[in-house]
């Protein structure tokens, strides 16, 4: 008989219920006792929800009060011993500080997941760190689990993925110099969990997904013949890619079963499949934790069914990965037509699917035959559907040529018409888009779109916030303004919002990291762009200020990553149309005598492949994307582009290639350490190093930004520097970025002192 299971589900509850509780506790309106009951809420509501679809087990430990591999760090004990905190005692006030940092505390740095929107907070190596144990969270929760009479399967991130994803900061020289604690951490938990009574865990390796070295690959055999003498029956999980490579190791690992994601991986079944062990299970991801369109159960079940035959029971159905990167229910989208709705599937639904395929091959197919006939239904309807394509945009894609993608002259050149036409003073100060979203811009927001405020009443409520952040961006000296972004409830929502081919959610919420969560949209057809979408918030804003005035948008790839992509053609062909519908805003910007235009892409990186191999196809129609979206504007027109929370230096070249004449970049949390590669490769363009991070309530002092910009200058020319946050400001509260912009303007001005000094003096 099939098994049915989860990887996780997702933590934030379907009203963000966890976000709210965050929030409140961090602004000293609630307690921590307040904070765990939500917690406690929200679990038993997952669980519950597991139980009732007919899992198997309902999985334990994918709950994570910010993020899961911040929580495996506080469960080992293995904390940054910079924080001065005791593993053992650690408070969710403590625990938050490690997150997002405080008055006395550098925040841990945080960079993407894998290929994901979800980000996590980067474990730091040192020779001091310790694994020796550190809170109970996950057993209080393991014993909550059972109290409400659930069958318990652990989900642990796995010790060598744990490892990888970490930073070396001092005192190694390889992060496998630290494995022998690693693994005596991971044995005491696990022999903990044993002697508890956990029959299975779940241990999560996706870098197996990745290009290991051999030294990496070696590894595997020796951990795992430790790990598993004396614990429960360990479930090697891998996804977001294809582990084909790895067939033979995974065989013979002394581990109770393999998850693979057929999803990511569809190909690598057979290779794997082939000689599988008669003591091993295999878990099988074939309902998409990525995306949320309905399963195609007829096909999944098709491929499903040899497998029983070979595997009977050690064949589990499963999620590709964790359901933390979907929704949580279709069930409370009163906004979506019925023909989409028919379409998707949200973290709830596939629940449903999930047990559906095991009920199917157990024999059961009566039971489940209306949701067999619901997929059907939903294929059929979207091959057939009149809304996908549209002849606009078909006949647009067949007249794009090379010479779309290029600016008519190269960046010497336009740079030097930039600079005669700004006049602006050496290291000039801008931000990256955003400022504070107060009470006041969010309750307008959602009584327009109730209906209850007319269009020019919003429209006025909308401007008397632009002309308040002008005029503070005026008061503080800022050389290049942004209006602030009032009018956007979310970088990609937004234009998404205006453009054909996309579709919204009410309540499809997705944890992004810690308490944040975003709406993704829906791409279900061609991307068109039927009108202007910012020119008359720009237009007005650069009316109020003799200052160059930037409008904003937000790229092509970023657009496409951060949204749910339809699957039934090339991502990149996709990615092409929305350039295209980006290219008509920014000429038409340019037009309304917008002569600076920033073109977000803080999701390039993330698109990228895990395989490098793959890496040239996708860099080369990214890189063309963006192009097509800029290239459209004449040379004194200064493009800027923004990226954040992402290794850049292995992708320089193609950053490069981009060709924007002013790229600004997340630093700080590194300590400038991600823009040596910039200064090693030569980087050509202009470049705004962020000099303090948006991501912590933490103000940071004049001296403490001068030092990161005295640092940039080794690297960067100083006719080439930019001074500026890392990223938006939207989050914030205005005392602290009013104070933090403050001593970013003061840091330039006393660059450019020092810089006149030393021309004195030379």
């Amino acid at each position: 008989m099939a098994l049915a299971h989860v990887l996780g589900f997702p933590r934030i509850g379907a009203h963000r219920e966890l976000k709210f509780a965050q929030e409140s506790f961090w602004k000293g309106a609630s307690d921590e006792a307040a904070l765990r009951a939500t917690g406690a809420t929200l679990r038993a509501r997952h669980w519950q929800a597991q139980a009732d679809a007919g899992l198997d087990f309902v999985t334990v430990g994918d709950f994570a009060w910010y993020d899961q591999v911040l929580g495996t760090l506080a469960l080992l004990g293995a904390i940054p011993s910079r924080f001065g905190f005791d593993p053992k005692q650690l408070t969710l006030a403590d625990y938050f500080t490690l997150a997002r940092g405080s008055k006395h505390h550098f925040a841990m740095e945080m960079t993407k997941w894998f290929d994901t929107n979800y980000h996590y907070l980067v474990p730091e190596w040192t020779a001091d760190v310790k694994f020796d144990g550190g809170v109970d969270w996950l057993h209080d929760e393991i014993a909550e689990a059972r109290a409400l009479g659930h069958k318990v399967k652990v989900a642990l991130v796995g010790p060598l993925t744990l490892l990888y994803q970490g930073k070396i900061k001092s005192g190694i020289a390889h992060k496998l110099d630290l494995l022998p604690k690693v693994v005596a951490g991971y044995q005491q938990l696990l022999q903990r969990l044993h002697a508890a009574g956990i029959e299975s865990v779940q241990i999560d390796e996706p870098i197996l997904a990745l290009e290991l070295d051999a030294a990496w690959r070696a590894a595997f055999a020796p951990v795992y013949a430790q790990l598993s003498g004396t614990a429960p029956a360990l479930l090697l999980t891998t996804y977001f890619g294809e582990v084909s490579e790895h067939a033979e190791l995974l065989r013979a690992l002394p581990v109770a079963g393999v998850h693979l994601d057929l999803v990511r991986g569809a190909d690598q079944l057979e290779q794997i499949a082939a000689g599988w062990p008669q003591d091993k299970v295999l878990s099988l991801g074939v309902v998409d934790g990525r995306n949320l369109w309905r399963t195609d159960l007829d096909q999944v079940l098709a491929k499903l069914k040899p497998l029983q035959v070979q595997l009977g029971d050690r064949l589990w159905v499963a999620s590709s990965c964790s359901l933390l990167h979907v929704p949580v229910d279709l069930a409370n989208e009163p906004k979506l037509d019925d023909e989409l709705k028919s379409w998707l599937a949200f973290a709830t639904q596939k629940l449903a699917e999930i047990v559906a395929l095991k009920l199917a091959l157990n024999g059961k197919a009566a039971e489940v035959e209306a949701q067999f006939v619901a997929s059907r239904a939903a294929q059929a309807s979207r091959r057939s559907s009149s809304r996908i394509h549209n002849p606009l945009v078909q006949k647009r894609l067949a007249a794009v040529t090379a010479a779309d993608a290029e600016r008519s002259a190269g960046f010497s050149a336009r740079i030097a018409k930039q600079q005669a036409k700004w006049q602006l003073p050496a290291f000039p100060t801008t931000t990256i888009g955003s400022f504070p979203q107060t009470a006041e811009i969010r309750q307008a927001r959602a009584a327009y779109k109730r209906g209850e405020i007319g269009h020019l009443d919003y429209l006025d409520k909308m401007r008397e916030e632009i002309r308040d952040v002008v005029e503070k961006q005026e008061q503080l000296g800022l050389d290049v303004l942004v209006h602030g972004e009032p009018e956007r409830n979310d970088m990609v929502e937004y234009f998404g919002e205006q453009l054909w081919g996309y579709a919204f959610t009410a309540n499809g919420w997705v944890q992004s990291y810690g308490s944040r969560c975003v709406k993704p949209p829906i791409i279900y057809g061609d991307v068109y762009r039927p009108e202007a979408m910012t020119v008359g918030w720009s237009q007005f804003a650069q009316t109020l200020t003799a200052k160059p005035m930037k409008g904003m948008l937000t790229g092509p790839v970023t657009m496409l990553q951060w949204s749910f992509v339809r699957d039934d053609q090339p991502r990149e062909t996709t990615a092409l149309q929305i350039a295209l519908a980006l290219r008509d805003e920014v000429c038409d910007l340019e037009k309304a005598n917008i002569g600076m235009i920033q073109i977000d892409e803080p999701a390039f990186r993330e698109g990228l492949p895990l395989k490098s191999r793959d890496w040239p196809h996708y860099l080369d129609w990214a890189v063309r994307a963006f192009k097509i979206s800029a290239a459209g504007v004449g040379d004194e027109t200064q493009i800027h582009t923004h990226m954040c929370y992402s290794e850049f230096n292995d992708i320089l070249p193609w950053i490069a290639a981009m060709d924007a004449d002013v790229i600004t970049i997340e630093t700080s949390r590194s300590d400038m350490e991600l823009l040596d590669g910039f200064g090693q490769f030569a980087y050509p363009n202009d470049i705004g190093p962020g000099v303090y991070d948006i991501h912590s309530p933490r103000v940071p002092q004049v001296d403490e930004m001068e030092r990161l910009l005295r640092k940039a200058r080794g690297v960067i020319p100083d006719a080439r520097l930019w001074v500026n946050p890392d990223c938006g400001l939207k989050t914030r509260g205005w005392p602290e970025t009013y104070e933090a912009l403050e001593n970013m303007v003061l840091a330039a001005k006393r660059l450019r002192e020092t810089v006149e000094q030393e021309r004195k003096a030379a």
